[in-house]
């Protein structure tokens, strides 16, 4: 029960598009990221994922849209829903997500991206 430090955290890691977990509320999960480019479409059949953009701009694409997700807004994809988060003109973007503990990191795609493990920081 002390409080964490969300930019330090994000200074003890530099691999983008790799989770690390910096807390566990019940069955859920806080993870932060960094990301850069386009990740892979998926969508997590059971789970809703809660993203927040700390620094950056995060372009969440849905297959009929784009939503534009700015430094200090959330965006929450609900279960099913097929996405693909990516940042434009090289910007690396840091992320705080929510998400219960056995969410896989890309859904039920397999991809050279996909992380199975999340570091604890």
């Amino acid at each position: 029960m002390k409080p964490i430090n969300l930019k330090e955290k994000h200074q003890l890691f530099s691999k983008q598009w790799h989770p690390h977990q910096i807390a566990l509320v019940d069955d859920m999960q806080v993870i932060l990221a960094k990301i850069q480019g386009e990740f892979v479409w998926h969508a997590h059949d059971n789970e809703d994922e809660l993203f927040q953009v700390l620094k950056g701009t995060l372009h969440m694409q849905f297959r009929d849209r784009t939503e534009i997700v700015k430094e200090g807004e959330i965006i929450v994809v609900p279960k099913g829903v097929e996405h693909c988060p990516s940042t434009k003109d090289g910007e690396e973007v840091h992320l705080l997500l929510f998400e219960k503990q056995n969410t896989a990191h890309t859904g039920a795609v397999k991809h050279e991206m996909t992380q199975n493990h999340y570091p604890k920081i």
